[in-house]
């Protein structure tokens, strides 16, 4: 579950959540009610569903964001 803050977009999420943008499409499959929705208000919930990220998607990425799903 992740709780937007204001200005928050579908990829913004994606990059927060899985350290890429990759995966916008499967949190709005995720979430039906609110898909429509371009630009968040702060406090809105998410439900962020668990993805396998590739570990070459996390190269480059700080210690702190290379935490996959899967560990």
């Amino acid at each position: 579950m992740y709780k937007t803050v204001q200005g928050d977009t579908w990829d913004i999420i994606s990059k927060k959540m899985y350290g890429t943008e990759k995966f916008m499409t499967r949190l709005m499959q995720a979430n039906p009610d609110i898909a429509e929705v371009v630009v968040f208000p702060a406090g809105v919930q998410i439900e962020t569903p668990e993805i396998t990220v590739p570990a070459e998607t996390l190269q480059g990425l700080p210690p702190w964001k290379t935490r996959r799903s899967d560990d």
